[in-house]
């Protein structure tokens, strides 16, 4: 089977016509312009006459079962067209392999701002890098408040024993992964799985992936306006965004346009204006209203294991030639730190 090279003019010419013949809306030529950040999924910039897009792509060759599903990031975000979270319009689906021998849709352009830096040095001041982040946890918030029953996804995951199930899944990837033995993520593990807390019933939309630099924030930095990378989202438990989010108080301080994940460590968040863990967790609880959190450093252990697997299958892929980002194989590099950063959480 022949297929269209989307990194060249001639297959970006196959993919243009087709998507004028699906979307009402899309008019062609097209110049397409793959954005530098991202590990997993390829993706464009897509102008036309007709206005610009987003086109998110499966990688090429041979793929993780269940990974990259860039058809269940098209369902949700169309679920969530009428729901209280800002997301793209989505617009087509293309399930055809014989186009590109990959999934691929297309999606509206949001005209803002994304952040790399976690510590918001292009921020105005501390007061708009303490909106910011409240902004994060409100929208978390309604993330989790969606009526997924409502709005079509009450078969997006199995209810119930999440966290049982994702330490399975990311345990059994990270397997089938691995390259070199790493005694930490061999510790972490045996510890997750000796702590794993009985389930407590909770069940909500998560995202997956929910951090600073997959949001679209307005041109004033006032209002998130475009929740994006919903490939890793999944009926479960609240608190594995949650954790995942306060994760970055614990991760290394990369530069603005370094398109690696940012954190806070070695910062004070105080000085920049930036709530605190222990902040972010009181308003979230306000938001969602619940008391507390019990448990909180397993899920926090948690969230440094799955991305350190996560890191080691952008590694193995990177290896193997299909990596969508050339930083790809410098998340080698990153999975025993992870995994010793976790391992030092007092639990």
């Amino acid at each position: 089977m022949v297929v269209a090279d989307i990194n060249c003019a001639s297959g970006q010419a196959i993919v243009a016509d087709y998507l004028s013949a699906q979307v009402a809306e899309f008019e062609g030529p097209a110049h397409f312009e793959k954005f530098a950040g991202g590990q997993s999924n390829p993706t464009y910039k897509v102008t036309t006459s007709s206005g610009c897009y987003v086109l998110r792509s499966q990688p090429p060759g041979k793929l993780l079962p269940s990974a990259h599903a860039v058809d269940r990031e098209f369902r949700v975000i169309s679920a969530l067209a009428e729901a209280a979270v800002p997301v793209p319009r989505a617009l087509h689906l293309c399930s055809d392999l014989s186009i590109t021998g990959a999934q691929f849709y297309l999606m509206e352009h949001l005209d803002g701002n994304i952040h790399w830096d976690a510590a918001l040095q292009g921020a105005a001041d501390n007061s708009q890098r303490c909106r910011i982040y409240q902004q994060m946890t409100t929208v978390l918030a309604a993330i989790h408040s969606v009526d997924v029953d409502q709005c079509g996804l009450g078969d997006y995951g199995r209810a119930g024993n999440y966290f049982a199930r994702q330490l399975q899944r990311w345990t059994g990837q990270y397997a089938d992964t691995q390259t070199d033995k790493i005694a930490a993520m061999d510790a972490l593990s045996h510890w997750l799985q000796q702590h794993l807390p009985a389930d407590d019933g909770r069940v909500a939309l998560v995202h997956g992936d929910y951090r600073l630099d997959n949001l679209i924030f307005s041109r004033d930095n006032e209002q998130i306006i475009g929740v994006l990378d919903w490939e890793l989202s999944t009926l479960g438990h609240p608190y594995a965004d949650l954790a995942y989010l306060c994760m970055n108080r614990r991760l290394p301080a990369q530069s603005e346009g370094s398109h690696s994940m940012s954190g806070l460590g070695g910062l004070n968040p105080e000085t920049l204006g930036i709530p605190s863990e222990a902040e972010v967790v009181a308003d979230y609880c306000a938001k969602m209203g619940i008391a507390g959190i019990d448990n909180w450093p397993f899920y926090l252990r948690f969230s440094f294991f799955r991305l350190a697997a996560i890191c080691q299958g952008v590694a193995k892929r990177a290896i193997d030639g299909n990596a969508s980002s050339k930083n790809a194989s410098f998340a080698a590099g990153l999975v025993e730190p992870l995994a010793q950063m976790a391992m030092a959480i007092d639990a």
